[in-house]
C-alpha cells in the first residue's frame, strides 16, 4: 500500500507541476514576455506528442514480437518531416491564412467551407482516435498495476482504467478549456508538452543506459545477446514495411493531435526548417535503446512476461524502484500529452462543426447568430466533448478486452485517420477536387476501414459474428472483411490499408471529375492550391446588406465585448469612419469572418455572418485565380472594379462629410441664434429691472428685493453661458492648468451623481457600481465635470417611462473604462457622429442648452490624456469615459 500511495502522490505532484508550467506560460504570454515560446526548439519538442505510450512502451513490445519492424513507426514521420517539408510548409501557410482551427476545419474550408464535410471528418476523427485513447488508458492502467503490485484481473484493471479516464478528462478540461482563445492557440499546453517531451526522453534513455551498462556488460554484450536471440533470424517483409512506413507518414499529416501542434499551434512557419531535422533526430534518440531493452527483457524476465512493459518491469525486477518510478513518469507523460492534445483537437472539431451548427439551427431565423451566449455554448460543448471522447476510449478498452499488443491498437487508429489523406492532398494540389468527391472518398474509406479493420479488432462475436468473419455476409466469400474481393493471404492491416485508401482515392477522383464545384469551392481551391500567391486573397462577400450594429452584437457574443469593440474601432479607423462602427463592406466582412473562425471554425463563422449579411459572391479578382485562360483580362477588370469600389466608398465618405458640414452649419446658425437669444434675454431683463429700480421712487422693499433677485438670477444665467464659452475656448487653445489630485473612483462617481441630480425636475434612478478600492491620480474637479455633464444629459434626455442610468466600470492592465448607459431610445444613428461637435443639439425642442456640454467633456478628457466616446448597440444612450493609466490600486 505504501508503494501505491507513493505512486499516487508522485503522479499528483507531477500533474501539479505540469499545470504550473502551463499556467506560468500563459501568464507570460499575456504579459508579452514569453519570447522563448517562439523558439524552434519548443515547437519541435511539441511535435513529440507523436511519441505516445505506444512509442514509450509499445515500441519495445513491437520489437520483441516483430523484430526491427518497430523502426517503421519512426521512419515514416522522419521521411515526412525531412522529405515533405514543402508540403508541411504549405499546410502551415494555409492554416495561418485561413485561420484554421483543426483538420476538419482545413478540409471543410477547402471544399467551400462545407459543414457537411466538416461533420464527416469530425465523426471519422473521433472514431479513428478512440482506439488510440484506449491504448493510453491501457498503458497507464497496466503500468500502474505492475508498479503498485496490484492484481491484474480484468475487473480491477477496468476500474483503474475508469478512474484514469476520469482524471485525464478533468486534467484536459483544466488544461485546454480555461478560456475561449480567438486564435485557438494554447501556449500553456504547448509548453507543458515540450516539458513532457524532455521527461519521457530522459526516462527512456535512463532505462536504456541502465540496461546496457547496469544489467548487461556494455554494447558488446548487447550485440552478442542479439546474435543469440531471434532478432538475428527476423526477415524484413518488404510489402508490410512499405505499408507501415506509408501509414506512419500519413499519420503525421492526418492525426488530429499532430495537426493541432504542427499547424494550429505554429507561430512561425520557419520553425519547420528546424523541426525537419530536429524531430527526426529526437525520434532516433527515442529508438536508440529499444532493441537492447527488448533483448535483455526476453533473456532476463520469465517467459510469458508482457514485452510492452519491459521498460518498467526490468528496473523493478532488478530492485531499482527509483528508476522504475522515473520510467512510470515517462510513460505517464507520453500518455497524458497525447490525450490532452487529442482531446483538445477533437473537442474543438465537435464544438465548431457539430454543436454550433445544431445550436444555430435550433435558434433559427435570420438573426439566430446574435442570440444567446455563444462563448458559453462553445466552452461548455468543448468540455462535454472532452469527457465524451475519454468515455469512448474507455468503452473501446472494455469491449476490446484490453489486449496486450499496444502497437496493434495504434496501427488501427493510424489506418482510420489516414482516410483523410486523399482529400487533404487532393484539395491542396488539385483545383478540380469537389465537395461531393470529398464526401464520396471519405465515406468509402471510412466504411472499408471500419469493416475490414476496426470492427474485427473487437474479436469474433462481439460486433461481427464469427460466421461473417469466416464466410462473409450472406455467405459471400469474396466480401469477407479480411479477404476482400477474394484476395487472401495478405496481412490484415496491409489488406485494410490497401483497399480503403485505394477505393477512397478512386471515389474521390471520379466523383470530382463528374461533379462541378460551386463558385466558393473554386475560389477556395484557387486559394489553397496557389496559397503562396493568394495568401491575402480578396474577400468574397458582397457587403452592404448587414447592419454594423447587428454584426457588433454577434461579435461581442463570440469574441467578448472588449475584443469586439477594439476590432470594430480599428476597422473603422482604417476606413476613415469616425466612431466604433465600420462600413459593412466586403473587406470588413472578410476580416470579421477570419476573426470569428479562430473561435468557432471557418464553416460556422461563414454561416453566422451569412445569416446577417446575406449571401457571398465571387469577385472578378477571385474568378481570375480560378480561370487561368483569361487571367490577364480578369486582372485588369478586377483592378477597375477595385478602383470603382474605392471611388464609390470615397464618394460615400464625401457625402457623409458634406452632410455633416451642412448639419454643423445649420447647428452653428442655430447656435448663434440661440446665443443671441440667451444673451439678449437676460441682458434685457437686467436692463429693464435696473431702470425700474433707478427711476421709480414708489417701490416697496419687497418689490425692490424681488426685482433685485431677478437681476441676480439673470446675471447668473448670463455668466454660466459665458463661462461655458470661455471654458471651451481655454480648453481648445491648451491654456488650461491641471490640478492633479488623488481620489477614489467610487467617491468621485457618487459625488458627481449627487451634484448632477440636485434640484433636478425629473427623477433618474442611478445604479452605481461596486468598484472596490480603485484610486485615481488626475484632475478630479475636471473629471467630475465630465461625469456631471453625462449624468445631467441622461436626466434631461432619457425618454423612458421610468428613466434609469447604469454605470459600469471595466478595469484591466491597460486602461480604466467607465460606461454610462441609460434605458432610453438612444441617439439616432444620423446624429451620432456630431454629438461631440460644438453647437450640436440632438433635440433642441426637448431641453435648453447651447450644445457645448459634450464638446467641453471631449476637450477635458483629451487634456487629461483620456477620451469620451459614444457606444452604439447598447440599447439606450451610452457613453464611455476612458481614464488614463495614471492610477493605482489602493493598498489592501
Amino acid at each position: 500500500m505504501s508503494s501505491l500511495n507513493l505512486l499516487i502522490a508522485v503522479c499528483l505532484i507531477y500533474v501539479a507541476f505540469l499545470f504550473g508550467i502551463a499556467f506560468a506560460a500563459e501568464r507570460a504570454t499575456l504579459r508579452g514576455k514569453a519570447t522563448w515560446l517562439n523558439l524552434p526548439l519548443v515547437y519541435t519538442l511539441s511535435l513529440s506528442v507523436y511519441c505516445t505510450a505506444w512509442t514509450f512502451y509499445g515500441a519495445v513490445g513491437y520489437a520483441a514480437r516483430s523484430g526491427l519492424e518497430y523502426l517503421t513507426i519512426y521512419i515514416g514521420p522522419s521521411l515526412a518531416l525531412f522529405g515533405w517539408w514543402w508540403l508541411l510548409r504549405k499546410m502551415v501557410r494555409i492554416g495561418r491564412s485561413q485561420r484554421i482551427t483543426s483538420i476538419a476545419d482545413m478540409i471543410s474550408s477547402r471544399y467551400g467551407k462545407s459543414n457537411t464535410v466538416a461533420i464527416g471528418v469530425t465523426i471519422l476523427a473521433v472514431i479513428g482516435t478512440t482506439p488510440y485513447i484506449a491504448l493510453q488508458l491501457q498503458s497507464v492502467t497496466t503500468s500502474f498495476a505492475v508498479f503498485s503490485g496490484a492484481t491484474s484481473e480484468q475487473g480491477q484493471l477496468s476500474a483503474t482504467a475508469l478512474w484514469v479516464a476520469a482524471g485525464l478528462a478533468c486534467f484536459t478540461i483544466l488544461f485546454g478549456t480555461r478560456n475561449l482563445d480567438a486564435n485557438e492557440r494554447h501556449y500553456g499546453v504547448v509548453t507543458a508538452i515540450a516539458v513532457e517531451a524532455i521527461v519521457k526522453l530522459f526516462a527512456l534513455l535512463a532505462v536504456g543506459v541502465f540496461v546496457v551498462w547496469g544489467i548487461a556488460d556494455g554494447p558488446s554484450d548487447i550485440l552478442a545477446r542479439i546474435e543469440q536471440s531471434e532478432f538475428a533470424n527476423w526477415e524484413i517483409q518488404g510489402g508490410r514495411w512499405a505499408g507501415l512506413i506509408f501509414l506512419s507518414a500519413a499519420a503525421v499529416l492526418c492525426l488530429p493531435r499532430m495537426f493541432q501542434v504542427m499547424v494550429v499551434e505554429n507561430e512561425n512557419e520557419d520553425h519547420l526548417r528546424t523541426a525537419s531535422w530536429a524531430f527526426p533526430a529526437y525520434l532516433m534518440i527515442m529508438s536508440l535503446f529499444v532493441v537492447p531493452i527488448a533483448v535483455v527483457g526476453l533473456d532476463l524476465l520469465p517467459q510469458g512476461s508482457n514485452p510492452d512493459l519491459f521498460v518498467l518491469t526490468l528496473p523493478l525486477a532488478t530492485g531499482n524502484e527509483g528508476l522504475a518510478m522515473l520510467s512510470f513518469l515517462g510513460g505517464f507523460s507520453s500518455a497524458t500529452s497525447m490525450v490532452i492534445v487529442a482531446a483538445i483537437a477533437l473537442s474543438t472539431m465537435v464544438s465548431n462543426h457539430i454543436v454550433m451548427p445544431i445550436w444555430l439551427s435550433a435558434t433559427g431565423g435570420a438573426r439566430a447568430s446574435i442570440s444567446g451566449d455563444v462563448r458559453g455554448v462553445v466552452l461548455l460543448s468543448r468540455r462535454v466533448s472532452i469527457a465524451v471522447v475519454l468515455l469512448l476510449g474507455y468503452v473501446y478498452y472494455r469491449l476490446s478486452g484490453g489486449g496486450t499488443a499496444l502497437a496493434s491498437i495504434g496501427l488501427i487508429s493510424f489506418a482510420g485517420v489516414a482516410q483523410f489523406l486523399p482529400v487533404l492532398l487532393g484539395g491542396i494540389y488539385w483545383r478540380g477536387a469537389t465537395r461531393n468527391g470529398a464526401l464520396a472518398g471519405l465515406t468509402v474509406g471510412f466504411v472499408l476501414w471500419a469493416y475490414c479493420l476496426l470492427l474485427p479488432s473487437f474479436g469474433a462475436d462481439v460486433l461481427l459474428s464469427s460466421n461473417l468473419l469466416e464466410n462473409g455476409p450472406l455467405g459471400i466469400g469474396w466480401l469477407r472483411p479480411q479477404s476482400l474481393f477474394g484476395i487472401s493471404g495478405m496481412d490484415p492491416l496491409i489488406h485494410a490499408i490497401f483497399w480503403s485508401i485505394l477505393l477512397n482515392a478512386l471515389a474521390f477522383f471520379f466523383v470530382s471529375l463528374v461533379t462541378f464545384p460551386s463558385p466558393l469551392e473554386r475560389l477556395q481551391g484557387a486559394q489553397f492550391v496557389n496559397i503562396f500567391e493568394h495568401s491575402s486573397q480578396a474577400p468574397s462577400w458582397t457587403g452592404g446588406v448587414a447592419k454594423s450594429e447587428d454584426l457588433m452584437i454577434m461579435a461581442q457574443r463570440i469574441l467578448g465585448a472588449r475584443e469586439a469593440q477594439v476590432l470594430f474601432a480599428e476597422q473603422a479607423k482604417k476606413q476613415g469612419v469616425q466612431g466604433l462602427l465600420p462600413e459593412p463592406d466586403p473587406a470588413f466582412l472578410f476580416v470579421l469572418e477570419r476573426e470569428l473562425s479562430g473561435s468557432v471554425g471557418a464553416a460556422t463563422a461563414h454561416a453566422m455572418i451569412g445569416q446577417i449579411a446575406g449571401g457571398a459572391s465571387v469577385s472578378v479578382q477571385d474568378l481570375m485565380a480560378v480561370a487561368n485562360e483569361t487571367a490577364q483580362i480578369m486582372e485588369h477588370s478586377s483592378q477597375l472594379e477595385a478602383k470603382s469600389e474605392e471611388l464609390e466608398r470615397t464618394a460615400r465618405q464625401l457625402r457623409r462629410a458634406n452632410d455633416k458640414l451642412l448639419r454643423v452649419s445649420e447647428q452653428k446658425d442655430a447656435f448663434l441664434s440661440q446665443v443671441s437669444h440667451e444673451l439678449r434675454t437676460p441682458m434685457t431683463s437686467v436692463r429693464a429691472f435696473s431702470e425700474i429700480l433707478r427711476d421709480s421712487e414708489k417701490l416697496t422693499e419687497a418689490e425692490k428685493s424681488r426685482y433685485g433677485g431677478i437681476i441676480h438670477d439673470e446675471a447668473v444665467r448670463l455668466t454660466r453661458l459665458l463661462d461655458d464659452l470661455l471654458d471651451l475656448n481655454v480648453l481648445e487653445n491648451g491654456q488650461v492648468s491641471l490640478n492633479t489630485q488623488t481620489a477614489e473612483l467610487s467617491a468621485v462617481l457618487s459625488s458627481s451623481v449627487k451634484t448632477a441630480l440636485s434640484g433636478a425636475e425629473q427623477p433618474l434612478d442611478v445604479a452605481l457600481p461596486d468598484t472596490g478600492p480603485i484610486m485615481l491620480e488626475t484632475d478630479v474637479d475636471r473629471l467630475s465635470q465630465v461625469f456631471i455633464n453625462v449624468v445631467r444629459n441622461a436626466q434631461k434626455y432619457c425618454d423612458a417611462a421610468a428613466p434609469s442610468l447604469e454605470i459600469l466600470v471595466h478595469d484591466d492592465d491597460t486602461e480604466l473604462l467607465i460606461d454610462f448607459i441609460d434605458n432610453g431610445s438612444g441617439i439616432p444613428e444620423a446624429s451620432q457622429d456630431v454629438i461631440f461637435d460644438k453647437f450640436a443639439r440632438v433635440n433642441p425642442q426637448r431641453a435648453g442648452g447651447a450644445g457645448l456640454g459634450l464638446a467641453i467633456c471631449r476637450e477635458i478628457m483629451h487634456r487629461l490624456g483620456g477620451d469620451i466616446s459614444y457606444l452604439p448597440g447598447q440599447g439606450g444612450t451610452a457613453f464611455r469615459v476612458s481614464v488614463p493609466q495614471r492610477r493605482r490600486m489602493a493598498a489592501q
